[in-house]
């Protein structure tokens, strides 16, 4: 038997900027068409110039297409666009003369190559949107023949640069931004959740134990033992209700691993990389959650099996299995807790991951063991030992 709860990508922060780049890819496109109606008849070889042209024209679309959708805002779209608009730009001298190309700009104009630094400066930054523009203005100077340094008469190193370098600063505010909301909106949302149960258990569970704690008192004898221990736990769960969530630092990192290493006994094993599993704090703490929930249901219903954690660091993504060698989980038994009001594993394991934006998958059947699946996704800034 397998299941899984996969929760849905989370939305681009960077998305109304790669919406208003393809709107600058539009006009670059009715101004790349205006100056090469303007310019064919001078070329040397204007029926080859106007097939080109058709290829800028479909390219254009097509990064308009991916880039809007979503699949192409990765790496290997960004270069792919990069080498294109180069090898267009560099076309220009098997298109024209030698003295047409001294005296003009080439014939994708360098505004319509600017699309490739945008694109380059959204996906991964200032400093790449930069090293962008410096590699097609590059380019721009092997076409030439020679490197200009008057940027009173050549503003285009200039303008390169600076579309990479504030595009890119967009891109990355806008990441830190959605980051920063994304951690406040789960603390708020914990701190909610803390005082709804708070309100239950005080309702319920704490004035029960009270009162056990009392009459126990009261009774004396054999009770008293049992007043106690209930006494003890009205008073850490008051301290537990009491205890707002720490927050974790901005940015901060843990390494799951350390964090998993701890839960390794005479019947659970550990299994590591050589390397840390850097993640961000909180979804480290949520993780480590999970695998101890996991880890509580062996020990309460397994008997005496033995429990096998493996952390894996796939460099996106962060997948920990938990499997141990006991009975399984019989047929339907899942749905029958879950119709009981039992939310166990539906809440403290699925729930903590979906919650992630990950997966829980489990794995058991009758005789056959159990195993569960913690896949959680990395964020941005978290490292990692195959991100370097």
């Amino acid at each position: 038997m397998a299941a899984a709860l996969t929760a849905d990508p989370r939305q681009d922060p960077t998305t109304p900027l790669w919406r208003a780049a393809q709107v600058f890819r539009l006009l670059s496109c009715l101004y790349a068409l205006g100056f090469h109606i303007a310019i064919n008849d001078d070329l040397r070889r204007p029926v080859t110039g106007w097939v080109l042209f058709g290829v800028l024209i479909a390219w254009s679309a097509a990064c308009a297409v991916a880039y809007l959708a979503g699949f192409g805002r990765r790496a290997a779209w960004v270069v792919a666009e990069v080498v294109i608009a180069i090898a267009l730009m560099l076309s220009t001298e098997f298109v024209a003369s030698d003295q047409w190309v001294q005296d003009n700009q080439s014939w994708p104009t360098t505004l319509w190559v600017t699309n490739a630094v945008i694109s380059a400066a959204i996906l991964r930054g200032p400093l790449t949107g930069m090293a962008t523009g410096l590699l097609v203005m590059a380019a721009y100077a092997g076409l030439k023949g020679y490197v200009s340094i008057n940027l009173g008469r050549n503003a285009t190193v200039v303008i390169e640069l600076a579309v990479g370098l504030a595009v890119g600063m967009a891109a990355q505010t806008a990441r830190r931004a959605h980051a920063e909301l994304q951690r406040a909106t789960r603390l708020a949302a914990a701190l909610e959740e803390r005082e709804r149960l708070s309100r239950q258990v005080h309702d319920g569970a704490i004035q029960v134990l009270a009162l056990v704690s009392r009459r126990g008192r009261e009774i004396g004898g054999a009770t008293a033992e049992l007043a106690e221990l209930a006494g003890e736990q009205e008073r850490a769960l008051r301290r537990l209700m009491s205890a707002g969530p720490a927050a974790p630092e901005a940015g901060a990192v843990t390494d799951v691993g350390a964090e998993l290493r701890r839960r390794a006994s005479d019947r659970v094993s550990v299994s590591l990389p050589a390397d840390p599993v850097l993640l961000d704090a909180a979804v480290a703490a949520e993780l480590s959650a999970a695998v101890a929930n996991a880890l509580d249901n062996v020990a309460a219903h397994a008997g005496p099996a033995h429990a096998y954690v493996l952390v894996e660091d796939l460099g996106d993504t962060v997948t920990v299995s938990v499997r141990d060698d006991g009975p399984g989980i019989a047929t339907g038994r899942l749905a029958e807790a879950r119709a009981e009001g039992r939310l166990g594993v539906a809440a403290s394991i699925v729930g903590r991951i979906e919650w992630l934006g990950g997966s829980a998958v489990l794995h058991t059947e009758p005789g056959g063991g159990t195993e569960w699946e913690l896949t959680v996704p990395r964020r941005e800034g978290d490292t990692g030992g195959h991100d370097g």
